[in-house]
């Protein structure tokens, strides 16, 4: 059969437009202008919502939706393979067709014997051709085997038939038969510029045709079956399928059977039509399925990004992130976490906004009593034993404020040095047994009192956080009992832990005067001091505020209550810390 394998590429012309489609698919929208220093934000939020036509999330889901069902349906369109099975499948049928009408021509419009050589009887060979061939709708050909055509189905006259012509359609029918036609004109037209009919060579219709026109007749001639397929001036393919016509194995003719492929265009115009209607049905699915999928995720992004716009450039009031945590999906997520977000600068813009305000206060008191005392000392008639109160005052005031903005200072970065710090295990035995050795030999032993250390618990003490925060947290409470403390008495740290790993617990016991019942929880605020008249001053009152903040960093917690006699008197403060072990061996 006479083919050519060559697969056609698609026209350059079709490429342009499709790279074009393409790129206003992948990017639809134009980009936003770079903002100039001098514009607000409320400008930039207008000009992020306003300069965008649709949403570039939708458009890129639709298009990665729709690309599945755009190749769905090229492959409707080209259906290549298909053709050429559907090609194959008639050609065999010819070839079926022509060995039939082939060994009837060869019994019947034959002169000769066995023993005898045969040849063709050529009138009756043409009067059989076309009794045998004429219902199929197949052009017939028989060639001698000398190369001349004794006869052509479409030339010899069908004489002695009845032929019936149809009568015109009514009006009605005759308008939708046109339609019909002009459909399928258009149908063929498409079928033929999809069509790879390129590769097939040219028919020529020849007045006089031999053998030497039609290679697979040569073949025939020769006893081969043969088939070619050629396409015609009008785009149209011509299938042709040549056996030879033989009696006793003695080949005296060569069958030419040819047929167009109009069975095949209607058989692939059906097989496109259908394929398309399923992948425009597809199609339309898939669009309403892709808006609903890309709405349940562009809507609630762009309800979060404004509410974020509207925190962001919220002064007076606090509003509120719409919750969508009920969703249950990543976008769910992300709203928790931006509400959590949200809470936690809130939070901390609150916190920032008290601890001014209090620092504000605290620098107030010593200022003002530092200022009055400056007053008085200035004034020239002043005695000597009372300015020399007055500058004692002064000195005072003087490493109040500079103990107070120390502190101030230390509070301030603490938030920033607890998350950028390392952690790593604690030995707090070693901890603080030297911590209780320092204390006993320095300020316990000038104040009188002794400071012992106990441990009722086995190793190892491996405690989750950092030495040094740990060791502040300890000194402050030491500090606060030693300034509470009576001469004489005792300051008791012991070392237990809870249950088998459980947190550690460290208790620091005094005798002191113990802590107002109401004041349990208030001590751990910012800038709180209560203390005697004699350490007045001496304290900022955020020690045991920062003592907290270390423990819950890590995990811990502080707490204080009162000791109390058999007989329900206080004899002393006791504070707790419970420390996460290191590990969950530990």
């Amino acid at each position: 059969m006479a083919s050519d394998t060559d697969i056609a590429t698609p026209d350059s012309r079709w490429r342009r437009p499709l790279a074009a489609a393409l790129k206003r698919l992948l990017w639809p929208f134009r980009r936003a202008p770079v903002a100039a220093p001098t514009e607000t934000p409320s400008l930039l939020r207008r000009r992020r919502h306003h300069g965008r036509r649709y949403s570039p999330l939708t458009r890129r889901i639709l298009l990665l939706n729709i690309v599945p069902v755009a190749l769905l349906a090229l492959g409707a369109v080209y259906l290549s393979d298909y053709e050429d099975e559907l090609i194959d499948a008639e050609l065999a049928s010819l070839l079926v067709q022509g060995e039939m009408v082939a060994a009837g021509i060869g019994e019947v419009a034959v002169v000769g014997g066995e023993t005898t050589v045969n040849r063709l009887d050529a009138d009756a060979a043409r009067q059989l051709l076309t009794r045998l061939v004429h219902p199929t709708g197949v052009r017939a050909r028989l060639f001698s085997e000398t190369g001349e055509l004794l006869g052509d189905s479409a030339l010899m006259s069908d004489a002695g038939r009845i032929h019936s012509v149809p009568l015109p359609p009514p009006q009605d029918q005759a308008n939708d038969q046109s339609e019909e036609r002009f459909g399928e004109s258009i149908a063929d037209w498409i079928a033929r510029q999809l069509s790879r009919a390129d590769r097939y060579p040219q028919y020529v219709e020849r007045s006089n045709p031999s053998v030497r026109d039609f290679p697979e007749a040569a073949s025939a001639l020769r006893g081969f079956n043969a088939s070619a397929v050629r396409v015609t001036s009008d785009g149209r393919l011509l299938l042709s399928a040549a056996v030879p016509v033989q009696r006793f194995k003695q080949v005296m003719g060569a069958l030419l059977l040819t047929r167009d492929n109009r069975a095949i265009a209607a058989s692939l115009r059906e097989v496109r039509y259908d394929m398309l209607t399923i992948a425009v049905a597809a199609l339309g699915i898939t669009v309403l399925l892709s808006l609903y999928l890309a709405g349940t995720i562009t809507q609630p992004i762009v309800r979060l990004a404004r509410a974020a716009d509207v925190v962001r450039l919220a002064r007076d009031t606090r509003p509120e992130i719409p919750d969508l945590g009920r969703r249950g999906d990543e976008i769910g997520d992300l709203n928790d976490a931006l509400r959590s977000m949200t809470d936690a600068l809130w939070q901390r813009l609150n916190a920032i906004e008290s601890f001014a305000a209090d620092v504000a206060h605290e620098l107030k008191n010593p200022l003002t009593s530092l200022r009055s005392a400056i007053e008085v000392a200035a004034r020239p008639d002043l005695e000597p034993d009372r300015r020399a109160k007055l500058m004692s005052i002064v000195v005072d005031d003087v490493n109040r404020l500079n103990r107070l903005i120390s502190d101030i200072s230390d509070a301030s970065r603490l938030d920033a040095e607890l998350m950028r710090g390392e952690v790593k295990p604690v030995d707090l035995q070693a901890l603080l047994s030297d911590m209780a050795r320092h204390y006993t030999n320095t300020t316990a032993n000038k104040s009188g009192v002794t400071v012992e250390f106990r441990v009722a618990a086995n190793p190892p003490f491996a405690a989750h956080g950092h030495d040094g925060r740990y060791g502040q947290v300890f000194r402050n409470v030491v500090d606060n009992a030693l300034s509470f403390s009576p001469p004489g008495s005792r300051i008791v740290i012991e070392l237990s832990r809870e249950t088998r790993n459980g947190p550690f617990v460290v208790t620091i016991d005094d005798e002191g005067p113990g802590i107002p019942e109401d004041n349990l929880e208030s001590i751990f605020q910012r800038f709180y001091s209560e203390r005697p008249t004699e350490h007045f001053g001496q304290h900022s009152g955020l020690g045991l505020s920062i003592c907290r903040q270390i423990m819950e960093t890590y995990g811990g917690s502080i707490s204080a209550s009162n000791r109390k006699a058999p007989d329900g008197r206080i004899v002393g403060a006791r504070f707790t810390m419970r420390i996460p072990a290191a590990g969950r061996g530990a």
